[in-house]
């Protein structure tokens, strides 16, 4: 089974073509005009040993707003769609990643449900030009196009830099964990027989 899908995105603000591989090697081709979300978007791929393409046209000369947005529209597009009728997934994933002083947790449901709770208190508005209030942006749009429950916490840290980059490898790995094949599965994860 192959599960893998591609979407192109055209917009008076952002062109976007998004590929993804949930089985890959965490191989990952970015050109998001967006250089921070491009580092954070190489950690995901890396991390949930996904294969990720990005290839974004955005307004960045406004702000990256639009860009960061809609790419985690498009991230979430393909995930919903590469996972098909998720027979035999985990659903479930939960991850803690620490860096250096910072301990970030992301918690997913796979359930066709989408919410977002984040618990993240970022000393900086920015990361460089990157306004960090993307974060939130970028998050919730993945969670809503996927259909997914995501649950992000950072217990604690001082460095804004640290604190998005944990939150990001942490989403890899639990979204690595919650669409694992487990062969104990048999049909779709959940008593109603439908996700």
């Amino acid at each position: 089974m192959t599960r893998t899908s591609e979407v192109t995105r055209k917009t008076s603000e952002t062109q976007i073509q998004l590929s993804l591989n949930i089985d890959g090697e965490g191989k990952s081709q970015l050109e998001t005009g967006v250089p921070f979300l491009s580092h954070m978007l190489d950690l995901f791929a890396k991390h949930g040993q996904f294969d990720l393409t990005v290839n974004a046209n955005g307004d960045t000369d406004i702000d990256d707003h639009h860009t960061t947005e809609d790419i985690g529209i498009c991230l979430g597009q393909v995930l919903k769609e590469a996972l098909g009728d998720k027979k035999g997934i985990k659903r479930y994933g939960n991850a803690f990643v620490p860096m250096d002083e910072t301990l970030a947790q992301v918690v997913v449901d796979l359930s066709n449900r989408p919410h977002l709770e984040i618990r993240a208190d970022f000393p900086s508005q920015k990361v460089g030009t990157f306004d960090t209030e993307l974060v939130h942006e970028f998050l919730w749009k993945l969670a809503l196009e996927a259909r997914m429950n995501l649950h992000v916490i950072v217990h604690y840290g001082k460095n804004t830099h640290h604190m998005i980059e944990a939150i990001f490898k942490a989403l890899a790995r639990a979204l690595d964990e919650a669409t694992t094949i487990d062969p104990r599965v048999k049909g779709v994860p959940s008593s109603k027989g439908l996700l």
